[in-house]
Order: structure tokens, then C-alpha cells, then sequence
């Protein structure tokens, strides 16, 4: 064991300490912007951990992604509950990242319908 792996597994741990609170407050309401991608990241640190030889940091990590996903799932500003809240927001960014995506083309193409051509 390498006493870095210690040292994470401590970082995991009061993580998990600070984010107990918000699981356990029934009004706290964590946007899913915050959430979801610090869940995603635990669980990646986890696996990134764990294929290092890292046990103790992989447990802790996964320690933050498992409370990260009790946040998400049960303390999102959103009328529903359960693992499901991670696909809603999966799915609103990628209609407002395609929604912008098409909205800077349209813009484009009609900047270049609004010029005339060149007199050459």
C-alpha cells in the first residue's frame, strides 16, 4: 500500500462527511448542473483508483460518487425523484447544446443570405 492511497482515502472521507448534511437536510435543493458532473467524476476517480492497484482511494471515491448520487437523486430542484434525475439532465443539456449548435448555423446562414454577392 502507498501512503498516497491513505491520504485520498482521508480526502474521500471528510468529503463524505461534508455532504452528509445535504443527504440528510430534506429542503436542500442542489442544482443538477452540480451535481450530476461531480457524481460522474467520483465514480471515473473510482475506477481510475481502482485500475492503479488504489483500493482504500477507490472505496472513498466511490464513498463521494454514491453520496453524490443520493444528492441527485433525491435532493435535485426537480419534481421527481430516484436515478432517473440524471437522464433528465443528460438529456436537457444535449437538447440545449443541439438547440444552440443549430441556432449559431441558423444565424450563419442567414448572415450569408443577407450579403450580397461581390461584383467581381
Amino acid at each position: 500500500m502507498m501512503w498516497q492511497d491513505l491520504v485520498f482515502l482521508a480526502g474521500s472521507a471528510l468529503s463524505i462527511v461534508f455532504l452528509a448534511p445535504t443527504v440528510r437536510d430534506a429542503t436542500a435543493k442542489v442544482p443538477l448542473g452540480s451535481s450530476v458532473p461531480s457524481m460522474t467524476i467520483g465514480a471515473i476517480y473510482a475506477c481510475t483508483y481502482a485500475t492503479m492497484g488504489m483500493t482504500f482511494s477507490a472505496a472513498g471515491s466511490l464513498g463521494v460518487a454514491t453520496m453524490w448520487s443520493l444528492i441527485v437523486s433525491y435532493r435535485a430542484p426537480v419534481d421527481r425523484t430516484g436515478p432517473t434525475n440524471a437522464l433528465y439532465f443528460a438529456r436537457n443539456t444535449l437538447v440545449r447544446g443541439y438547440r444552440t449548435a443549430t441556432s449559431l448555423y441558423g444565424t450563419e446562414q442567414q448572415s450569408h443570405a443577407n450579403h450580397e454577392p461581390s461584383g467581381d
